[in-house]
This record gives structure tokens, C-alpha cells and sequence, in this order.
């Protein structure tokens, strides 16, 4: 099959992925978990940070100019959100200074993506993939802004940061399409793409298990 035919299989099968981890996200938060708002975008820093990291790191070891202009993108708008999150938790009350996103180290959906070495694969791990999962998140995450009465937060989130991880994904799913026209480039997109859904869901998974956390928002 051709780039776009390749593509178009993996977005399905992210959707239906989506559709039934959707459906256990809400029972699971139907079931009481809960968390604070401050907590949540505390989190939120470290995932802004973390994609903003990965970008840097790839966008000049890239020789496709046209990938180097993604990462580029989306380093400097992630990094627009991490300002954006913050201005937010101060206005919250919380101190810019007292809070390390990276305390704890970076996580380990950031080790296994830093250690893809392709162009397909990282535009795949990184911009197709886990901006795909950050659009589906953060569109929980509104939603439960908006049922906790935190509109302002929902506001940020659907009018800024959203339409920017939107586009980030499908300047992903583009370059996929124009590089992935071989069986090896399609394997090796493939295996990144699944990869990612299954070290994402595996985190979200064991936080929801071990906090109740509910819906972290993503980048």
C-alpha cells in the first residue's frame, strides 16, 4: 500500500483503541476517583515539558526539512504551554518557583521515545502517536473542568492548547504519509506508533489504579 493508505490504517486502529480506552476512563471515573485541579496541571507541566524536550532533541538530528519544521513547531508551542499552564496555577494560587515537574526524572514513555532513531519512527512515537493521545486526554480533561467549575482552565485548554496538539498530529500524520512508502518504513512506523498507544496506556492505567487521578491531561 501506498503512505496514505499505510496512515490511514494506523489512525483507525488509534480510534478504535480510543473508543473502547474512552469507555474504561469513564466508568473508572464514574467509580469516585478524584484528584485536585492544581495536581492535574501540575502533571500537565512535566507531559508539556517532556514533548518539548523530545522535539529539541530531534528536530537537528533531522535531515528532512520538512520533519526538522515539525519538531520545531511543536517544541516551541509546547513550551508556550508550559508558560500557559503556569500562568494558570498561579493564578490558582501556586507559586511558579515551588513546584520541579522533573523531580522525579523524566518518564518512561520520554526513555523509549528518545531512543528511536529514524525520522518515521520518531514522527510516529512523537507528533502522530502521542499528540493523537493528548488530543483525546485533554478533551476529557475539559470536559471534567468544565463538571468541576473550573471554566477558565477548560477555556485554556479548548482554545488554545488542544487546536495547537490538533495540529501537531496532523503535520505528523503528513510527513508519514510523504516517508512511509516502503514495507520497512511502514514496519518501523508501525511498531513506534503501537509502542507509544501501549506505554501510554500502561501509565494511564497504573495512575488512575494508584491515585485516582482522573483524567491527567497529556501533550
Amino acid at each position: 500500500m501506498n503512505g496514505p493508505e499505510f496512515v490511514a490504517t494506523l489512525v483507525e486502529e488509534m480510534r478504535a483503541l480510543f473508543a473502547r480506552l474512552g469507555e474504561r476512563q469513564a466508568l473508572e471515573g464514574e467509580s469516585g476517583g478524584r484528584i485536585e485541579m492544581v495536581t492535574l496541571l501540575q502533571l500537565a507541566l512535566q507531559s508539556e515539558l517532556e514533548a518539548a524536550e523530545l522535539a529539541a532533541l530531534w528536530m537537528p538530528a533531522t535531515p528532512e526539512l520538512d520533519a526538522k519544521m515539525v519538531f520545531a513547531r511543536q517544541c516551541g508551542d509546547e513550551m508556550k504551554h508550559y508558560a500557559l499552564i503556569q500562568s494558570r496555577l498561579e493564578a490558582l494560587g501556586q507559586e511558579a518557583t515551588s513546584f520541579d515537574p522533573l523531580a522525579t526524572g523524566f518518564g518512561p514513555l520520554y526513555h523509549y521515545l528518545k531512543g528511536l532513531k529514524s525520522t518515521v519512527e520518531r514522527i510516529a512515537g512523537g507528533p502522530f502517536a502521542r499528540e493523537a493521545i493528548a488530543e483525546v486526554r485533554n478533551a476529557q480533561f475539559i470536559a471534567f473542568c468544565e463538571a468541576s467549575g473550573d471554566h477558565e482552565t477548560a477555556r485554556l485548554y479548548r482554545e488554545v492548547i488542544q487546536p495547537d496538539e490538533v495540529l501537531h498530529h496532523r503535520l505528523g500524520r503528513e510527513v508519514l504519509e510523504r516517508y512511509c512508502t516502503t514495507p520497512e518504513l511502514q514496519a518501523a512506523a508501525a511498531a513506534a506508533t503501537r509502542a507509544t498507544l501501549a506505554i501510554a496506556d500502561e501509565l494511564s492505567t497504573l495512575a488512575e489504579r494508584a491515585t485516582g487521578a482522573h483524567p491527567i491531561p497529556a501533550s
